[in-house]
């Protein structure tokens, strides 16, 4: 199925990854003498976590959780289902979370407590955007790439029902005139 809505570019490619080398600067120099496990939120985090973790220049190893609170709706429902765990252990390991978006901020929370319970050292959010409009939880984001107020966003990873993803730049997704 192929959706044709309309979209107006928010974020363009150029300054995305401006943001990116920022992001993974800052990390680089906060976790120098760290043991970092950097952990990508499933699926809309991959493509800006590959650009991030390309950016930071000390070792690190990567993994994957999938989560979800949406199914192929623009609302949460609200209860998280954890869908893939990670297979690295992170008991006494420095944790960083890397999210494409944090809107009510359900999800970090869960997330943050669910890396508590596997009792890693710290843990850290690293969102490329910082969507507050929906926000019921108040979270944490260590490094923010943008902050967006409001929209429904796709591309660079964040899609709408699957579609979407493979986009270079961040859009608003417009509803049909």
């Amino acid at each position: 199925m192929h959706t044709s809505l309309t979209r107006e570019v928010i974020v363009d490619a150029q300054t995305i990854h401006q943001r990116v080398v920022q992001l993974g600067q800052a990390i680089s120099r906060d976790y120098a003498d760290g043991n970092l496990v950097v952990i990508g939120v499933l699926k809309g985090s991959f493509i800006f976590m590959a650009d991030l973790i390309r950016a930071i220049d000390i070792p690190i190893r990567v993994d994957f959780i999938g989560v979800s609170s949406y199914g192929n709706t623009t609302v949460s429902s609200g209860e998280i289902v954890l869908k893939n765990a990670p297979s690295l252990a992170v008991r006494d390991q420095d944790v960083l979370l890397v999210e494409d978006i944090v809107d009510s901020g359900l999800t970090v929370q869960w997330l943050r407590d669910y890396f508590s319970s596997q009792e890693a050292r710290s843990i850290k959010v690293c969102a490329l955007i910082d969507k507050a409009e929906r926000r019921t939880q108040s979270v944490q984001i260590d490094y923010c790439g943008f902050a967006i107020p409001k929209g429904f966003l796709v591309g660079y990873g964040l899609d709408f029902n699957e579609e979407y993803r493979h986009l270079p730049a961040i859009y608003h997704l417009l509803p049909p005139l």
